[in-house]
């Protein structure tokens, strides 16, 4: 059995500052990818370093969060009586 990859594609209409635009224009010629691949890629990288963004963020809110570390604080314990219980 074969599988293949189907692609949903919606058309998106936007306006560029010229400059950008010729920049990509050049870039995709360099690169021999049409323009909207290469704003198709350039578009997943962002949205994936916001969400990376987003992730730490919350990661860092959360090493604030007296409930959290004392959360964390009770299971290291009980970890380590564990690991004692194991061992001996």
């Amino acid at each position: 059995m074969q599988y293949t990859n189907i692609y949903v594609m919606a058309t998106f209409t936007s306006t560029l500052p010229d400059r950008l635009l010729a920049e990509l224009s050049e870039q995709a010629a360099d690169l021999s990818v049409p323009k909207n691949k290469l704003i198709e890629r350039a578009l997943r990288i962002y949205l994936d370093h916001l969400k990376k963004a987003a992730y730490i963020k919350s990661y860092k809110r959360l090493a604030d969060d007296p409930d959290i570390i004392l959360m964390a604080e009770e299971g290291m314990s009980d970890y380590l009586s564990e690991i004692d219980t194991n061992l001996a």
